[in-house]
């Protein structure tokens, strides 16, 4: 029997390079492992509104399918916006809500 080259598989080093800092890895893969808890945890029930692991696994161990799911690059974190982002999707979205309510109150033309 080969000995094992890592303990950990898939390896940091691999996982650190789909995400930004090792925060983002911890609490990615934290989010996802709760989700495919759930996953697992509602099978019984025929509710499926949690998306199924993503990749083929021989763990059984939700955090580990996680991370695995991360390296072949399945799920991805995606950074919130910043202040400035949000500012100028609220003013977009306030300039849609303000023509569409002009074009409403304005008259019909009779053809």
């Amino acid at each position: 029997m080969a000995p094992r080259a890592s303990l950990m598989t898939p390896r940091m080093e691999h996982l650190l390079e789909r995400v930004d800092s090792k925060f983002t890895l911890v609490t990615l893969s934290a989010m996802r492992a709760r989700e495919i808890n759930d996953y697992y945890n509602q099978l019984g029930e025929g509710l499926g509104k949690i998306v199924p692991p993503q990749v083929t696994s021989v763990s059984r161990k939700p955090l580990s399918i996680a991370m695995e799911e991360i390296e072949a690059g399945k799920i991805e974190g995606i950074p919130l916006p910043t202040e400035e982002e949000r500012a100028e999707a609220a003013a977009a979205e306030a300039a849609l809500v303000e023509a569409a309510l002009a074009a409403a109150e304005a008259p019909l033309e009779e053809a």
